[in-house]
């Protein structure tokens, strides 16, 4: 960055002569009002806690998590100039030129010495701002600053690019990306905006691209078909962006959309510039014409979800499914390599299974697949609706094939031909029952099978199923830690603690919770908890947006047999537990061999589990903590008798 030099009258050197104590008062009499706006009464800050800043949308400072009040644009843009010099003097003449462009107060320098001043005091002792010669030197070595963990990844991302890693590039650019929070700079003055704001906009721009390439490449066209729509839509003039849509489009089969989007592109360029499309959109254009792609991915497709921001413990459960997954058979006798996840609703299968998918991504060089196996609603999908978007995906072209117009039989034939000797890595999740994977099994020993389900599979070996718990103590806390911030959680143990327990080590539940505190960075801890002590209220305390675990919970009830559904709630009567079928048949008035029926049902379905019988013979059940609550909090209908 590069200000014109304009010093006040006083000059720099000036500064140091002045009566400190009256520079405040000095400042106020000239500074507009707007930038007098009142700071926080009483104490000093603390100065404890870990500082965060941020460039990369409104200007702003956190500590520990929590906001650090900074009022007027003079002082953010004080804060951002010191920011952006990484460690570099900043002369006076600078800041003056950020602050009040070619027209300075003659107070400047008592002006600027007093955002400084105020700064320090805001900021504490975590970093300093030395007065140095003609200007001030930041250093915030100790801080987290979104500008530069921004352009780390970005940096990480491009080599990982240019290597042709490009799951790696994505998920890094995408890191990159997600370190905005608007536009840069969003509440600095004019001046500084206009030297800075288009670097740094541009610097965005150029990881887009880059991530959006590395998406193509590894064959997220169809998914990368609406964001790319949206932002065509904003820079109807970015040929880059335009050239990637076609290809998008092309790869999804949508040629006439494409040839569309070439056209509307060609005639906004003559128009407004009066030129014609470069090499980039021209060349996506014709290579569509042609049916060929120079970019064609240069590694297989791969189609999962995207990996949850912070994945946090099962680093055991990680390593064992990977170990199913990458050992390959040996000897004409080989099977199918398969390994199923369990348990109870929120329990996290489907993020382990994603996470470890991915890791294992490059060791099957035809591709990666996924499916869901159930509905919004929780309801089990068609097989031929599932095969169906499979053979889209593993690059089908008869239009009947991938709409599911074939009858089951010939979906199957059709899916088992494609991937036969393949060397394919399947994910089917949500699976409800052995039914749903008949015909999804991959063929021979060189591909892989992982399924998530809350139930046991007869069509996977038992020694290839493992099953989730809750998390234990260290995990729970680390997945807090992760989604509201270490220092916060750091700061409150005993509340964390209780927490921790009311959450009961369920993943969804830590992680609706971390959200939630992440959203309200004002609250402590000890009041969210304070919340959760209300047993009837502590479901709803602990759902936060789609982290919804009442709306889990409930689908999860939906896949019992009526009867089951039905006699769930009254087994709340008996508490956690352990117990046998014969309390819970007193319990329910069923006769004993009902009741056992009933909690087998519900073992199978992960929302009970099973231990070890008794002296006495008999088996015994226990609930988890927010199953037994969701079962108290259910309305309770008539059992028949």
């Amino acid at each position: 960055m590069a200000f014109r030099p304009v010093e006040g009258p006083a000059g720099p050197a000036a500064v140091p002569a002045l009566d400190r104590a009256a520079v405040p008062a000095l400042d106020r009499a000239v500074e507009p009002a707007a930038d007098r706006a009142a700071e926080p009464a009483g104490a000093d800050p603390e100065v404890s806690g870990a500082l965060g800043f941020r460039l990369l949308g409104p200007v702003s400072v956190t500590r520990a998590g929590a906001p650090v009040p900074l009022s007027g644009a003079k002082i953010h843009t004080v804060l951002a100039v010191l920011l952006l010099a990484r460690g570099a003097l900043v002369v006076d003449s600078r800041l003056s030129a950020a602050l009040w462009g070619d027209a300075p107060p003659p107070t400047s320098n008592a002006q600027i010495y007093t955002y400084v001043s105020r700064l320090r005091k805001r900021l504490g002792n975590r970093v300093q701002i030395l007065r140095k010669g003609p200007g001030y030197v930041l250093d915030a070595r100790e801080a987290e600053v979104d500008l530069f963990s921004f352009e780390r990844l970005d940096r990480l991302g491009r080599q990982a690019l240019e290597e042709n890693r490009h799951e790696e590039a994505g998920r890094l650019l995408g890191g990159a990306l997600d370190c905005w929070s608007g536009h840069a700079l969003e509440n600095v003055t004019e001046h500084l905006l206009r030297f800075e704001r288009p670097r740094l906009e541009f610097l965005r721009a150029q990881a887009l691209e880059r991530r959006i390439e590395a998406d193509l490449a590894v064959g997220r066209h169809r998914s990368l078909v609406p964001e790319l729509l949206s932002l065509v839509a904003r820079f109807p003039m970015d040929e880059n962006l335009r050239a990637h849509l076609i290809t998008a489009l092309h790869r999804s089969d949508r040629q006439a959309e494409a040839v569309q989007v070439y056209s509307e592109g060609r005639r906004i360029l003559d128009e407004q510039l009066g030129v014609v499309p470069g090499q980039q959109l021209s060349g996506a254009y014709l290579r569509m014409l042609r049916g060929e792609s120079a970019d064609t991915p240069r590694r297989p497709l791969v189609l999962l979800p995207a990996r949850a921001a912070a994945f946090t413990g099962r680093a055991a459960e990680a390593a064992r499914l990977r170990s199913l997954l990458l050992r390959r058979p040996a000897g004409p006798g080989a099977r199918l390599r398969a390994a199923l996840v369990t348990g109870m609703p929120g329990s996290g299968k489907t993020a382990l299974a994603v996470e470890v998918a991915h890791g294992c991504a490059e060791a099957f060089p035809d591709g990666v697949v996924h499916a869901d196996l159930q509905d919004a609603d929780g309801a089990a999908r068609p097989p031929a609706a599932v095969l169906a978007e499979l053979l889209s995906a593993l690059g089908e072209t008869d239009h009947t094939a991938r709409s599911g117009g074939y009858g089951l039989s010939e979906l199957v034939r059709r899916y088992r031909s494609r991937i036969a000797g393949s060397r394919l890595l399947v994910v089917l999740d949500d699976v409800s029952s052995d039914s749903q994977l008949t015909g999804l099994l991959p063929v021979g020993p060189d591909s892989a099978l992982l399924v998530t389900s809350r139930a046991r599979l007869a069509g996977v070996p038992a020694a290839h199923t493992l099953g989730l718990g809750p998390l234990d103590e260290q995990d729970a806390v680390a997945l807090l830690a992760e989604a509201a911030g270490a220092d916060r959680i750091r700061a409150e143990p005993a509340a964390v603690r209780d927490l921790v327990l009311y959450c009961a080590g369920l993943p969804l539940a830590l992680r609706s919770a971390g959200a939630r505190l992440a959203a309200r960075p004002h609250r402590t801890v000890a009041r969210f908890v304070a919340q959760l002590a209300e047993p009837r209220t502590r479901l709803a305390a602990l759902s936060y947006g789609d982290l919804d675990l009442t709306r889990t919970l409930g689908r999860a009830l939906t896949r019992l047999s009526p009867a089951t559904a039905a006699v769930l709630p009254w087994l709340a009567s008996v508490g956690p537990g352990p117990f046998t079928a014969r309390l819970a048949g007193q319990a329910t008035g069923l006769p004993e061999a009902e009741a056992e029926h009933a909690l087998e049902e519900l073992v199978d379905a992960s929302l009970l589990f099973a231990e070890p019988g008794s002296a006495l013979g008999e088996d015994r059940y226990r609930f988890h903590p927010l199953v037994l609550l969701h079962a108290d909090t259910t309305p309770r209908r008539r059992l028949p008798r």
